[in-house]
């Protein structure tokens, strides 16, 4: 295996699998870097003798070979020159059968060439560092790879088309253009800005302030659609936590019995609900009186509804006092959480009575009680709806919006809203011009760093690294 270079490692010949592990009909490898080219004349036989495999974006039928000549596999391959390939390099990629021998015994032979491994992320980086896509852009091909809902792909798809990029510059632009008109009064340090002059600047500063802080405002939405939203479903022992999560999952997953108390840790899973990635735990009981090992199962569970966007509160209402215990329950452990209330096991109620003050109701600040049967899946269709609702009031609408997903974007955009406000009180004060644009200047590089204007190589490689191999 070939190690990088000791001088540019961006100029070293890279290659890798760019397709999934496992078996399939078709599998990809890439090769970039100024070698690419000579390692296609020495694997790769075009199947018409007199066809020369050197026309650019031209997909050639062919056989890789060995050093021996031996024919590994049958496959299709196009080349790509530098400057107008994925990353800026002169680039091949093969295309041949999906099993992971035939995929690894070509890599093996394009190694023999003074070729390595590509790192994770290392195409996209190159990409980067060659112009073709700013870094907003490239953390976007990663969220786009790793996208599961509708959601969360149509988000990493406008970063990827350049939306958040091309709204950080108008941004940036607006802040150069305030750095003018401040610049502008240091060639008359004797002349204090007039009132109107200083409101002018102020206002442009209060435009910019909203426009940050709507993108800012934006990021409880996008961690919502990169890192899913959390449910934890909470209540008393064997009111029907595990059995409700296993509802959900359409599976059992979680171990149900008639004892109290058998949930001592918890379980995690995810479903898509209606395009939402939802993460749901199934956490342990709360109650008094508990030993040892509830107590730790308890503590969990405690931290785990307070880290959740919604707590599914559960309780059995076939027990007389119910309405008192859960009323005990939500005034102890509820404050703080956004809490949808479940009344469970009304299968078990001979006279049920839906209408209010009856006994499958029971209401609280911020809600109704949703009635339903982990039996018979009686109102789960409502607890569904109920789900998908706050869910909903939960997400931004992306059909012309632009969510921040990242939360390294969001520190950087808070950062420069900072010196927007600094700013802003600076220019009340009369203070120095000088102090205003170099706070302003400060400001500029904070989001710069976003779309990588400024970078450096530990920024890079803590963010490629998050990438797979092959990307």
């Amino acid at each position: 295996m070939k190690r990088k270079s000791q001088g540019d490692p961006s100029r070293d010949t890279i290659a890798a699998i760019i397709t999934p592990p496992g078996e399939g009909g078709l599998g990809a490898i890439r090769i970039s870097g100024p070698g690419a080219h000579s390692v296609i004349e020495r694997i790769f036989r075009p199947a018409e003798s007199d066809v020369s495999a050197g026309r650019m974006f031209h997909l050639y039928y062919g056989h890789i070979v060995d050093v021996n000549s031996g024919v590994i596999d049958e496959v299709t391959m196009a080349e790509m020159p530098e400057g107008k390939s994925y990353t800026g390099q002169k680039q091949a990629e093969i295309f041949c059968h999906g099993g992971r021998f035939v995929l690894q015994r070509i890599l093996e032979e394009i190694f023999r060439f003074n070729v390595r491994p590509a790192e994770p992320g290392e195409f996209t980086r190159r990409a980067f560092l060659a112009g073709r896509i700013d870094l907003a852009r490239a953390e976007a091909v990663a969220e786009l790879v790793a996208s599961k809902t509708e959601y969360s792909y149509s988000a990493a798809r406008k970063n990827l088309l350049g939306l958040l990029s091309e709204r950080i510059e108008k941004l940036r632009t607006r802040a150069v253009e305030l750095i003018a008109e401040i610049e502008a009064s240091i060639d008359f340090p004797d002349e204090a800005l007039e009132t109107a002059e200083r409101n002018r600047l102020v206002a442009m500063i209060d435009d910019m302030i909203a426009d940050a802080g709507e993108l800012v405002g934006s990021y409880k939405a996008g961690r919502i659609i990169k890192e899913g939203y959390r449910i934890a479903i909470t209540g008393r022992p064997n009111a029907g936590k595990s059995s409700l999560f296993n509802v959900l999952l359409n599976q059992n997953r979680a171990l149900v019995t008639p004892t109290p108390g058998t949930t001592r840790d918890y379980l995690t899973e995810w479903i898509d609900l209606d395009g939402v990635a939802v993460s749901i735990t199934d956490t342990a009981g709360l109650r008094s009186g508990a030993g040892p090992i509830e107590k730790a199962g308890m503590a969990s569970a405690l931290k785990i509804l307070k880290e959740s966007d919604r707590v599914v509160w559960i309780a059995d209402i076939s027990r007389k006092s119910w309405r008192k215990e859960l009323t005990a329950d939500l005034d102890e452990y509820g404050s703080g959480h956004s809490i949808l209330m479940i009344l469970n096991k009304i299968d078990k109620l001979k006279d049920l009575d839906k209408k209010k003050g009856g006994k499958t109701s029971f209401s609280r600040r911020g809600g109704t009680a949703v009635p339903i049967s982990c039996k018979t899946k009686a109102g789960m269709g409502a607890l569904r709806r109920a789900l998908v609702g706050r869910i909903r009031d939960s997400m931004p609408d992306l059909t012309d919006g632009i969510v921040v997903t990242s939360g390294r974007h969001k520190r950087k955009l808070e950062n420069f809203l900072r010196s927007l406000k600094r700013v802003r009180k600076g220019i009340e004060r009369a203070i120095s011009p000088e102090l205003a644009a170099f706070e302003m200047r400060q400001g500029i590089n904070e989001i710069d760093e976003i779309t990588g204007r400024i970078y450096n190589e530990e920024i890079l490689d803590r963010i490629f690294s998050r990438f797979c191999v092959g990307k």
